[in-house]
């Protein structure tokens, strides 16, 4: 499983959203290579800076969306 953080922020968490309900989501990919896009999405169309693709262990980062309360 990958997520997305900010390069050089990796250590201040993963890229999420506040949804129109204002819960915080967390986008989960399961192949690099979707998480690679979206990242390259977000830099160029949307302006986002370079953002690190990460690879995370599945279990705990359901456990931690859970345990947040986030959608995932």
């Amino acid at each position: 499983m990958y997520i997305l953080t900010l390069e050089g922020r990796e250590d201040q968490g993963a890229y999420s959203v506040t949804n129109e309900e204002g819960r915080q989501v967390l986008y989960l990919f399961e192949e690099e290579d979707n998480c690679d896009r979206f990242a390259m999405m977000l830099e160029d169309e949307q302006g986002y800076p370079e953002m690190h693709v990460l690879e995370v262990q599945d279990e705990v980062m359901i456990q931690t969306c859970q345990s947040h309360n986030y959608k995932y």
